[in-house]
């Protein structure tokens, strides 16, 4: 099977496999790009380990072993409220990663409306100017 004619950054050859006359990886070929964009969407948009609603789990799990630890006689007080603390700026950085990924994908698909009204433009003859 053939392999891909694209060379990379780093100066050397793709080892996929060439598809279709173009002689490009799946990976290269820019018949493929929409696709690959449409994928990579879906797949931004599946759950999955490190995604927030997993790890909210995981530190609400923590909670509650640390609360059931707070209410024994025998528990330090002391570390357990620390690692309360701990626990709390864990979940703000869940929640502010959160909020960062979303407005990325905002920023992605605001970029990929101005490729299409940009392509629109170009198939009727028209051009950004001063007003548009």
């Amino acid at each position: 099977m053939a392999r891909c004619q694209r060379i990379k950054g780093d100066g050397t050859r793709c080892k996929l496999a060439a598809i279709g006359p173009n002689g490009l990886c799946y990976s290269h070929d820019p018949s493929k790009q929409e696709e690959r964009r449409q994928q990579a969407r879906r797949g931004g948009k599946a759950g999955g380990r490190g995604r927030p609603s997993v790890e909210l789990k995981e530190l609400k799990s923590r909670f509650e072993e640390l609360a059931e630890k707070a209410m024994k006689k025998n528990a330090q007080r002391g570390n357990i409220a620390v690692a309360v603390q701990a626990l709390a700026q864990a979940r703000m950085c869940v929640r502010d990663g959160l909020l960062a990924r979303e407005h990325e994908s905002l920023a992605q698909e605001v970029e990929e409306m101005r490729e299409a009204v940009s392509l629109i433009r170009e198939r009727n003859g028209t051009h950004y100017g001063a007003s548009g």
